[in-house]
């Protein structure tokens, strides 16, 4: 007999039910990129996916005008707590022209949008020239300074010139690195700059190559009014679920109890006390309403 091939959905629905499958307590996803068009099939019964694992609340990643265009209808059209930021990734930044910044503003004063960005530096692929993307993250960096709104910020292979933009500033509001996945030399930077951290999927993958060890084993560095749970959905599928072929392909905040679980082990903690503490820091930060866990 031929086996049977789950649906992301059914792969999704299973993974509940594993360990970490579930949130003890309330949590907020402050990174999922549900604008993606991976998601424009199925996205009422993610959201719906999402409440049942404990995940309360999402704030979508507005990564280039569209996105974020498409996340703030996402947030308008919702009785669930979404809301979303406003910002252009440093892959996009060469798509960038003089409007980008009003465009930005714009979107920034929508009632629901709680940041601006993503934005930030990647060297590592440098899908834009360096000097581009140097530019238009110092735009919405002063954009983040004129409105006094937080920072959703990205840096990969590029800490020493990404501090150095965001110190050139005075910051008016806090500012997080999310999908943090440096080394602790990059931590210690970040931190000492008052940066809040961002978890992902990333400390849940035991490969030797890929580094979820050595994320895993600075985790108690953070302070802890500074520490945050995002999925990066639909990227980084959390590697704790298995066997491997029960692991959608695709990433969803409803798997966000699986990074839970893996910082709690990381720390050596209840993740009932990393659940409160993270949703806490989340509602601070992005200056959410409150509601019931």
């Amino acid at each position: 007999m031929a086996a049977v091939k789950l649906s992301q959905g059914e792969l999704a629905e299973a993974a509940l039910f594993d360990y970490g499958g579930r949130s003890p307590l309330a949590l907020i996803d402050i990174g999922a990129n549900l604008a993606d068009p991976s998601f424009s099939t199925d996205r009422q019964e993610v959201i719906s996916r999402a409440q049942r694992a404990g995940v309360h609340a999402m704030i979508l990643t507005g990564s280039s005008l569209k996105s974020t265009s498409k996340a703030a209808e996402i947030a308008e059209q919702s009785d669930y707590p979404i809301f979303f930021t406003a910002g252009v990734h440093p892959h996009e930044a060469k798509s960038c022209t003089e409007n980008t910044i009003d465009q930005l503003r714009s979107f920034a004063k929508h009632p629901r949008c709680v940041a601006v960005g993503e934005c930030g530096l990647d060297f590592n692929r440098n899908f834009s020239e360096p000097a581009v993307q140097e530019t238009w993250f110092a735009e919405q960096v002063k954009l983040a300074v004129e409105l006094r709104k937080p920072l959703f910020l990205h840096c990969r292979d590029a800490a020493d010139r990404f501090v150095s933009i965001l110190r050139e500033h005075h910051l008016t509001a806090p500012a997080v690195a999310h999908c943090f996945t440096g080394s602790q030399r990059e931590l210690d930077i970040f931190l000492d700059l008052g940066l809040y951290i961002g978890i992902t999927g990333w400390v849940c993958d035991d490969r030797p190559e890929r580094g979820g060890a050595e994320l895993a084993s600075i985790l108690k560095l953070i302070p802890e009014d500074r520490l945050m749970l995002e999925t990066d959905c639909p990227y980084l599928v959390p590697r704790t679920i298995r066997p491997s072929k029960a692991r959608p392909r695709r990433n969803e905040p409803a798997l966000l109890p699986h990074v839970l679980h893996a910082v709690a082990a990381a720390l050596g903690e209840d993740p009932e006390a990393v659940a409160q503490r993270t949703t806490a820091n989340a509602q601070i930060f992005f200056e959410l309403p409150g509601f019931q866990g």
